[in-house]
C-alpha cells in the first residue's frame, strides 16, 4: 500500500510538473488575421505571433501559433490590418515633445496653422487665454515651431511683433529647427539680453538697424541664453509633466522606444522622477550633453524604463536656420552677411577633439551633431584620433542629420564604424527651401543621402529631430522612401529607398544603433512583444500615399498604450 501511495504521488508529480510547464508556455495574447511584417529577414512574414509576459514566444502561420493559445489567452484578431515592431526612435528630443505637446502650435501646413506673422500671434494669444493653469504656473506665452522660410512674409518675428501679444508677460517662441528662438521685450528683459550683450561664443544675437539693439532673435548658443530665462520659470511639477507627455506623443505615433537626444541634468531628473513614478509608457534613452553634464554614467539596463545611453555632442546649427557649418558659402546667404558666409561652429575643434577623446575613454558611446560637411569633417577628425588611441573601444558612435554629408565622407564613416542617422523626412519640409535658398539645386539633391549610405552597404537609421517637426513615423517613412517636397518635386531620385529598408532604418537598425538588437527591433522569439499596428500595409500602399498612414494601436511589451479614437 505505501509502496503504491508513493508511485501514484511520484505520477501526480510527474503530471503537475508537466502541466506548470504547459501553462508556462500559454501565450497570454496572440495576434493573427493580419499580415505580420517582422523585419526578420529569415521569416519577413507571418501570419499570427503570441506573447507571453512580454516577450514574443511565437512568431509563423496561424495554425503553429495557435498551439501556444490556451483558455486564457486573449485572441485579437487584427482584421486585416498589418502589425510590425514598435518603432525605435533613432534621434528626438522627448522632453522637448513635451514641451511642443504643452506651447502654441506654431507649425506651418500641413501640422500647423503658422503661415503667416497674422497667425502666428493669434495662436499665440488663442494659446494664453486657453492654458491659464499653465499660463499660471509659468508666466511666460510660449510657442513652438514656427519657420520663417514658410512663412508669407519670408522673416522671422521679432520682439516688436511678439510686444504686439503681450508687452507684460514675457513671450518666446521656438524656431521648427529647435536652434533659433524669438522673445519679446519683457523675455529679453527678463533675460539679461540688451545692447551691451555681446553674442556667446558660437551663438549670434540678431540686431536692429543700428547694429546694437537686439532684435529678438537669438541664434545656438544666444538662444539658449534666452531659453534659460524660461526654464528658471519651470517648477518640477511642470517640467514633469513635459517628460510624461513627450513620452505620451511618441507612443500615439508607434514609437515603443523614444530618445531625449541632448538632455541637460535638469532634463535628466525630470524623466527619472516621471519613470520612477511609473508614467513613462515607453522605454526612454537619454544622452546627456558631454560639454555641460559632468556626471555621465551610461547603462545598459532600464531603471523604470529609463536609462543613459551614452553622450552628445553638438558642433553646429541647421541648414533651414542657416547656422549650419558649410564648406561652400550658403546658395542664398542671410540678409547683411558676406557673400562667403557658410556658418559656424558652435564650438571649438579642440572641444571636438577633447569630448570625443573623453567618450572614447570612458567606452561611452557618443552621438554628435553635426548638419554642415564642414561639421562632420571635424567630427570624423575627432573619432579618428580618438579611434586610433582606443582601438579597443566598441562604442558605436552616431552621426546625427548628416544632412550635407558629402560622397567622400561616406567612405570614412564606413571605415570608422560611425552609424548614420540621417534625416530624410527635410526633403518634404525643407526640400524646395534648400534648393532654392539653402543649398542651391546640386547639393540640395543630396542632403541626407541614403543612396550613398546603400551603396557602401551600410545600414542607417532615420529621425524625425521632434520638436523639429511633430514625430510623425509615418511622415518619415514616407518622405524616406519618395522625397517628395512640399510642392511635390523629388529630391534626390538617387537617394530613395525601397519601402522594407525605410522601415528596418525604423525599427531593426536603431535598435542595433542603441545597443539593443538583441531584444527589439523585429518580431523574433525572445524579443520584447513591442508592437504597433497600423492603418494599412505599408508594403502594399500606394507610396504616394504612405505620409496618411495611421497608427491605430501601440503595444508596449504587450501591453496596449495607445489606441487611436475612431473617427
Amino acid at each position: 500500500m505505501d509502496r503504491l501511495n508513493l508511485s501514484h504521488i511520484f505520477i501526480f508529480l510527474i503530471i503537475a510538473v508537466a502541466l506548470t510547464a504547459c501553462s508556462s508556455h500559454t501565450a497570454d495574447r496572440v495576434f493573427y488575421n493580419g499580415p505580420i511584417l517582422t523585419m526578420d529577414d529569415s521569416q519577413p512574414q507571418a501570419e499570427a505571433i503570441a506573447i507571453k509576459d512580454g516577450i514574443i514566444i511565437a512568431v509563423g502561420t496561424e495554425a503553429s501559433v495557435m498551439k501556444t493559445a490556451g483558455s486564457q489567452t486573449q485572441r485579437v484578431d487584427l482584421q486585416g490590418k498589418p502589425l510590425l515592431p514598435g518603432f525605435v526612435d533613432s534621434h528626438g528630443h522627448a522632453w522637448m515633445i513635451g514641451l511642443q505637446a504643452m506651447s502654441a502650435n506654431l507649425l506651418p501646413a500641413p501640422d500647423g496653422g503658422g503661415n503667416n506673422m497674422p497667425s502666428l500671434l493669434r495662436l499665440l494669444s488663442q494659446w494664453a487665454a486657453s492654458e491659464p493653469e499653465l499660463l499660471k504656473q509659468t508666466g511666460w506665452i510660449v510657442g513652438f515651431g514656427y519657420d520663417n522660410s514658410q512663412l508669407d512674409e519670408q522673416r522671422h518675428p521679432t520682439r516688436h511683433d511678439l510686444d504686439d501679444v503681450s508687452t507684460e508677460l514675457p513671450v518666446i517662441i521656438i524656431h521648427q529647427s529647435g536652434h533659433l528662438g524669438v522673445g519679446n521685450s519683457r523675455a529679453l528683459e527678463l533675460a539679461g539680453i540688451n545692447a551691451q550683450t555681446p553674442n556667446p561664443k558660437g551663438g549670434v544675437f540678431q540686431r536692429e538697424p543700428d547694429g546694437q539693439t537686439p532684435s529678438g532673435v537669438a541664434e545656438e548658443y544666444a538662444f539658449f541664453q534666452l531659453l534659460a530665462a524660461f526654464n528658471q520659470s519651470l517648477n518640477d511639477t511642470t517640467a514633469d509633466l513635459f517628460a510624461e507627455q513627450g513620452a505620451r506623443l511618441l507612443a500615439s505615433y508607434g514609437y515603443t522606444t523614444g530618445q531625449e537626444g541632448r538632455a541637460a541634468q535638469s532634463t535628466l531628473n525630470s524623466i527619472q522622477r516621471v519613470a520612477d513614478a511609473g508614467k513613462l509608457p515607453i522605454d526612454l534613452v537619454a544622452y546627456p550633453d558631454i560639454l555641460e553634464v559632468d556626471d555621465i554614467a551610461p547603462n545598459q539596463e532600464y531603471r523604470n524604463r529609463f536609462r543613459i545611453g551614452g553622450a552628445k555632442l553638438t558642433i553646429d546649427g541647421s541648414p533651414q536656420g542657416k547656422t549650419a557649418w558649410l564648406t561652400k558659402p550658403y546658395y542664398r546667404v542671410p540678409e547683411g552677411l558676406p557673400d562667403d558666409y557658410a556658418g559656424y561652429p558652435a564650438i571649438t575643434e579642440q572641444q571636438a577633439l577633447d569630448a570625443v577623446e573623453k567618450a572614447f575613454a570612458n567606452h561611452w558611446q557618443i552621438l554628435v551633431h553635426a548638419n554642415g560637411d564642414a561639421a562632420m569633417d571635424l567630427m570624423i577628425k575627432a573619432v579618428a584620433a580618438a579611434r586610433k588611441r582606443h582601438p579597443e573601444t566598441n562604442n558605436r558612435p552616431v552621426l546625427i542629420h548628416g544632412q550635407t554629408l558629402r560622397h567622400d565622407q561616406v567612405g570614412w564613416l564606413k571605415s570608422l564604424a560611425i552609424f548614420p542617422s540621417l534625416f530624410p523626412m527635410h526633403t518634404f519640409y525643407w526640400g524646395d527651401y534648400h534648393r532654392d535658398s539653402v543649398l542651391g539645386p546640386e547639393r540640395a539633391e543630396n542632403i541626407s543621402p541614403t543612396g550613398w549610405v546603400l551603396e557602401q552597404g551600410m545600414i542607417f537609421g532615420t529621425h524625425h529631430d521632434a520638436p523639429v517637426a511633430l514625430p510623425d513615423s509615418m511622415r518619415v517613412l514616407s518622405a524616406t522612401v519618395t522625397r517628395r517636397s512640399r510642392s511635390g518635386a523629388i529630391i534626390g531620385e538617387q537617394h530613395k529607398v525601397p519601402v522594407i529598408t525605410a522601415l528596418k532604418a525604423m525599427t531593426l537598425w536603431p535598435a542595433w544603433q542603441h545597443f539593443e538588437e538583441t531584444r527589439k527591433g523585429s518580431l523574433e522569439v525572445g524579443k520584447l512583444a513591442d508592437l504597433v499596428v497600423l492603418s494599412d500595409n505599408p508594403l502594399t500602399a500606394e507610396q504616394e500615399q504612405l505620409a496618411n498612414l495611421k497608427v491605430l494601436q501601440t503595444f508596449k511589451e504587450g501591453e496596449l498604450i495607445y489606441q487611436r479614437d475612431k473617427p
